[in-house]
């Protein structure tokens, strides 16, 4: 009885009831780096295989990732509406529609048709999930110490409805992407001042939280993003956008990627962002010729696959360590 007791227990994943909703963020910034790299097969000749095979990552991580959740929602419902209904965790839930969006340019490469299909789907859900929030959010009573970057991610969602569908051919697209760009832009900007205001007059952000303060650098980023694919040209609004975006990116850096913070989960909400400035630096940089541009856009490429590598690698660890989906 004792030597059968002393065998170690096999140690499983974990439950699918522990999956998070944020977790949805590694297809925002897999996909945007999937189509980073194909920005850059045309301004450093790269081969557009690259492009294809990160964007399949990020379909297949997809698929798994929505399989999951779903069970999650059919057998632990209570979980996922406690995720929706939570202040904070709630906004991650606009992840997921952000994720559809950026799949539909990510597919629309292979089958426009199938690419539209879903960025329609995408365009209903993060509409909806961007009122669903202001609509909560105008209830009061919130506590201070909620007002955290998360709360960008529903309105610069529909930001990127433009963005994805900038090419869209339906005659409605010009007024529903001039709509979010509407929606997403002052929404964007009213809460990145609620955010500058907390975290400059209140407590620091927990460790859990602090990556996610790279989110601040996205209104500016996909802002950039949305208005030229709206314009068909970049203007010197345009050039604020991207520039201020990069200087707030620098700024935010050094808090964020330190030692002191240690990797979970919540590390991928930075994916994206950073996503976004490596397609903008690219498309400027095209756009404008200058090496300077050239060079920076090289170096945030580079930075950005790393960085996804890593996460990506150190996720995995985590996932069959059994840290990942615990309780």
């Amino acid at each position: 009885m004792h030597a059968m007791t002393d065998v170690p227990q096999q140690k499983g994943i974990g439950s699918v009831q522990f999956l998070p909703v944020s977790l949805f963020a590694s297809v925002m910034g897999i996909s945007g780096l999937s189509l980073a790299w194909r920005q850059a097969s045309k301004l450093f000749g790269s081969s557009t295989v690259i492009a294809d095979c990160i964007g399949v990552l990020a379909i297949l991580i997809f698929v798994a990732l929505s399989a999951g959740y779903l069970s999650k929602w059919l057998l632990y419902p209570n979980k996922v509406k406690a995720e929706f209904v939570h202040p904070i965790t709630g906004n991650f839930f606009g992840t997921i529609t952000i994720a559809l969006l950026l799949l539909s340019s990510v597919i629309g490469f292979y089958s426009q048709a199938a690419g539209q299909v879903i960025w329609i789907i995408g365009t209903i859900l993060t509409l909806a999930l961007c009122f669903v929030i202001v609509t909560r959010l105008l209830n009061g009573n919130h506590e201070p110490g909620h007002v955290v970057p998360p709360w960008l991610i529903p309105g610069v969602g529909t930001i990127d409805i433009a963005v994805a569908g900038g090419t869209m051919p339906f005659p409605w697209a010009h007024e529903i992407n001039l709509l979010s760009l509407a929606i997403g832009g002052i929404v964007a900007l009213l809460f990145l001042t609620l955010i500058l205001s907390r975290l400059i007059h209140h407590a620091p952000l927990p460790a859990g939280l602090v990556p996610s303060m790279i989110i601040m650098i996205a209104p500016f980023e996909v802002g950039f993003l949305g208005y030229t694919k709206f314009q068909q040209k970049i203007d010197p609004f345009a050039s604020i956008l991207f520039y201020f975006g990069l200087f707030l990116f620098i700024v935010l850096f050094f808090k964020v990627f330190r030692k002191s913070n240690p990797f979970s989960a919540s590390w991928w909400a930075v994916s994206f962002p950073i996503a976004a400035l490596s397609n903008a630096a690219l498309e400027y940089a095209i756009f404008v010729h200058s090496w300077l541009l050239t060079g920076i856009s090289a170096i945030v490429l580079a930075f950005l696959s790393i960085v996804l590598l890593v996460f990506l690698i150190r996720t995995m660890n985590l996932l069959f360590s059994g840290n990942l989906l615990k309780g």
